[in-house]
């Protein structure tokens, strides 16, 4: 890296592309050093190796910061991201300057897999804003750009077959119910890395509810008419969440 300032990496959530950060990427600085990944199994890295559950994931991000030499970096997650941020951060916490976590992933064993399912396994850009409206909070709606970017990575060859498969290593079966993996967040607590947590308060597809399961001394925003899509429903909170943790090293 040219800059010496620490980068920003930008982990998109479930069945999303790093171009979702497109409407909080105009709020930041222009000239914030950023890697910005498609998430192994998603949009240029259909192909990756290493595709599954957020563990799996996390090392995988890990190992690429290590070729490229990071030393230190600030960690952003949506959803899925959420959870291989919050891994990343674990497993590197002298390296990780910052955590910023937008809805997370397995904070609690409730998720809305049928939502998902059907995100999943959409591809034209009409079944996109169909699956996407239902993790949105009431009235409001993707953006037509967005959608168009999403529908051209889910026309590849085998996408919607990779993000299935990706599913069905973070889903697990408890008493005869689907939910999700649950995070060792016990082991968060003693990690030292700033933390800052946003969450719609109308998510359907992770409950609020389960901001409370977040380590005591983190920065809590719950976000009032907001969903699940928090890059697209509250791009202004997200920006200034980010800029906060950039000041923090």
């Amino acid at each position: 890296m040219s800059s010496a300032k620490a980068p920003l990496v930008l982990l998109h959530g479930f069945g999303g592309i790093g171009a979702a950060w497109e409407p909080v990427l105009r709020r930041l600085e222009p000239d914030l050093p950023l890697i910005l990944y498609d998430l192994p199994g998603h949009g240029r890295s259909l192909d990756a190796e290493r595709v599954g559950h957020a563990g799996v994931m996390a090392k995988a991000v890990l190992g690429d910061l290590d070729r490229r030499g990071i030393s230190s970096f600030h960690l952003c997650g949506h959803s899925m991201g959420g959870a291989i941020a919050s891994l990343i951060a674990l497993k590197a916490s002298g390296r990780a300057r910052s955590l910023t976590l937008l809805a997370p992933g397995g904070f609690g064993a409730e998720i809305n897999h049928a939502a998902l399912r059907r995100y999943a396994s959409a591809v034209e850009t009409d079944e996109l804003a169909l699956a996407l409206a239902a993790m949105f909070a009431s009235g409001s709606m993707p953006d037509p750009a967005g959608l168009d970017r999403l529908a051209e990575a889910r026309r590849l060859s085998g996408a919607t077959d990779r993000l299935m498969e990706i599913l069905r290593s973070f889903l697990v079966e408890m008493d005869g119910r689907i939910g999700q993996g649950i995070l060792p967040l016990t082991s968060f607590e003693s990690s030292g890395v700033p933390t800052r947590l946003l969450w719609g308060r109308e998510d359907p597809i992770l409950p609020v509810a389960q901001a409370k399961s977040i380590w005591t001394g983190a920065e809590v925003t719950l976000i009032d008419g907001a969903g699940h899509m928090l890059t697209d429903e509250a791009p202004d909170a997200v920006a200034s969440a980010i800029a906060a943790a950039l000041l923090t090293g």
